[in-house]
């Protein structure tokens, strides 16, 4: 862990608590050792950084490419976070969390391609399918409540919000799902199964 990525994981982490009252729950379905893709909804710019304070080691983020400009390409970076392009079908990035999880790191994943607009659930989309898939690596269900009411998408002023984060039991796909996954709309049924543990909590 770099010194600026332990800087920001422990003044965000205090913030969280201070502030929004941060409530972690089923800490003892967390996986803290090996690969794993921490798949989440995506309620606002605040998920990652909340992620992020689920483990005391660092983990991997996927961020929109536009924010990777001027003096925040270089603290995006130092932040363990890597480009991505939302608007079109990015493999390049989808290849890279693919192999950073066979190294042995921990990604976060937002399935649902993009902040919620309403504070509700989206589909997910078939990226997260191909990666697990492809990786073979754990995949750990989180869901974060009250992050959206705290910073809604289109707004750039926090609000008063009491944020928590529920911890699901991992998941690790069997061969017969990994067998499925190479068939036509595999990944997309992979996909929903994810996203459907990340909706049951």
């Amino acid at each position: 862990m770099t010194w600026i990525y332990w800087f920001g994981w422990m003044t965000l982490g205090s913030a969280f608590r201070a502030f929004y009252g941060l409530r972690i729950e089923g800490r003892e379905h967390l996986v803290t050792e090996g690969a794993v893709l921490v798949a989440s909804n995506h309620q606002s710019y605040m998920d990652p950084p909340l992620l992020a304070n689920l483990y005391d080691t660092p983990m991997f983020f996927m961020a929109r490419k536009t924010l990777f400009r001027g003096f925040c390409n270089w603290l995006y970076r130092q932040w363990n976070a890597f480009p991505v392009d939302q608007e079109n079908p990015d493999l390049a990035a989808l290849k890279h969390i693919i192999r950073l999880l066979k190294q042995g790191e921990r990604v976060a994943i937002f399935p649902e391609g993009a902040r919620t607009s309403d504070g509700g659930l989206a589909e997910a989309a078939p990226g997260v399918g191909f990666v697990a898939a492809k990786s073979g690596a754990l995949i750990q269900p989180v869901r974060i409540r009250g992050a959206y009411e705290a910073l809604p998408r289109g707004t750039t002023f926090l609000r008063a919000s009491r944020i928590s984060i529920t911890i699901g039991p991992a998941i690790r796909l069997s061969p017969a799902e990994l067998k499925l996954a190479s068939a036509k709309g595999g990944y997309d049924l992979l996909a929903r199964r994810i996203m459907a543990a990340i909706a049951a909590l």
